[in-house]
């Protein structure tokens, strides 16, 4: 079975909320810094998942929509309390496929890179440009690649030692392309499961350039939603970019 679309949330989908719980994320911050560019709304999150940002900045009483290509990652944020309130499409988020226009368009977790080439990079970031109001925003979410994590092209990592289980990493990087396969192995008494990750890295300057085809411009770039100056040193960046308003 190939690696798809849907792949990544298919599998991670029952697990998700507990496993993000490991990763250093400062969902609150998140939402403040967000709401604060949605305004009145309406917001629409690329790649919604199970709605970690979604669902509180909807508490805000600002309208959000979604769109996620795994219906598996969808029926978590359905169980959720007021997660059936929210629109979801289900497809690619490349493809931007809903109607209607927002004042702030997002994609955090670094889930950009999930988009495979650097074409439907560029195809999302023109799909964004179009759904955006004048004087709307798109938000970006995305770590700075370090590649010096591999040796040959090539990683192997403990991720976490339990009591009843074991995960690994194993990674193998293609610099052509800037893309890094890699795969998330638990082993436990219950059996082995793999979750893979695929991505097609950028770094911000290609990201500012495929913005400016897109008839976007930078309006701030950040190391962090606390706003911190962007210094490029934390290896994650937050960029703002914003459609003209003619």
């Amino acid at each position: 079975m190939g690696y798809g679309p849907s792949t990544y949330g298919d599998r991670f989908a029952d697990i998700y909320d507990e496993w993000v719980q490991s990763v250093p994320l400062d969902t609150e911050a998140a939402v403040d810094f967000l709401a604060e560019l949605a305004g009145t709304g309406p917001a629409l999150e690329l790649a919604i998942g199970t709605g970690r940002v979604a669902l509180p900045l909807a508490a805000r009483g600002i309208a959000v929509h979604g769109i996620d290509a795994s219906e598996a990652m969808v029926a978590q944020l359905r169980s959720k309390p007021d997660g059936e309130k929210i629109p979801v499409e289900i497809g690619d988020f490349a493809d931007v496929a809903v109607e209607g226009r927002f004042r702030l368009v997002y994609v955090v977790f670094n889930t950009l890179f999930a988009l495979q080439t650097q074409g439907e990079q560029v195809r999302c970031f023109e799909n964004v440009a179009a759904r955006l109001t004048p004087g709307g925003f798109f938000v970006v979410e995305a770590f700075i690649p370090d590649l010096s994590r591999f040796d040959r092209g090539q990683r192997v990592e403990v991720n976490r030692v339990g009591a009843d289980d074991v995960w690994l990493g194993f990674g193998r990087h293609y610099p052509v392309e800037q893309r890094v396969e890699w795969q998330h192995v638990q082993l436990s008494s219950a059996g082995t499961r793999f979750y893979p990750v695929h991505v097609r890295y950028a770094y911000p300057s290609e990201l500012d350039l495929m913005a400016r085809l897109a008839g976007l411009s930078l309006r701030d770039r950040f190391d962090g939603w606390k706003r911190e100056p962007f210094t490029g040193m934390i290896g994650a960046s937050i960029s703002v970019y914003e459609r003209s308003e003619a």
